[in-house]
């Protein structure tokens, strides 16, 4: 069980400084912070291709948003689809397709690419639209395993690991609830 400290540990002044520094990087638009990032992760992918991969790796943040999770973590969720879909032309044939149909019906409907749209609400009235599909189906399905089996992501999200190596959670803190 993690013990957190109940001392205050933040000066007035670290606090300002703090705020200040988070005023400045909102002022920057979020997708233009995480555009290099992922640009340069879409590069990585060989066989989904560059264009391809940045769109997958957009529709991931969008299917399963985390704004704790670098995109490192959602390109790694990927890369076994990569993999079976180099193994796999039927898997491959649909990957691609559901990635040119997505991209095509943003265009028509917002004038860009799904990646290139700025607001999330777009992007996720979007998936919605496609949420039956054998496409999103396969990619939600594979990510949700991928994404949530790995254990780097299982801190940044606060869960603290299987249990049962330590005699369950009911002697790990189950029941503290000094918060209430």
């Amino acid at each position: 069980m993690r013990v957190l400290p109940k001392t205050i540990t933040v000066t007035r002044r670290g606090f300002l400084h703090g705020g200040a520094v988070a005023l400045g990087a909102a002022a920057v638009a979020p997708a233009a912070l995480g555009a290099p990032a992922a640009r340069g992760l879409a590069r990585t992918f060989s066989v989904f291709g560059e264009a391809a991969a940045t769109t997958l790796l957009r529709m991931a943040r969008d299917v399963f948003p985390h704004d704790r999770l670098a995109d490192r973590y959602y390109a790694d969720a990927l890369r076994p689809l990569e993999r079976a879909m180099a193994k796999d032309k039927a898997l491959a044939a649909l990957l691609r397709d559901g990635v040119r149909d997505l991209d095509r019906a943003a265009t028509a409907r917002f004038g860009a690419a799904y990646a290139a749209l700025p607001a999330e609400a777009d992007r996720v009235a979007l998936l919605e639209t496609i949420e039956a599909t054998p496409f999103f189906q396969k990619v939600r399905g594979d990510m949700v395993t991928s994404l949530y089996d790995n254990k780097a992501v299982w801190p940044l999200l606060g869960y603290e690991g299987s249990s049962w190596e330590q005699g369950g959670y009911l002697t790990r803190g189950f029941d503290d609830i000094d918060w209430l």
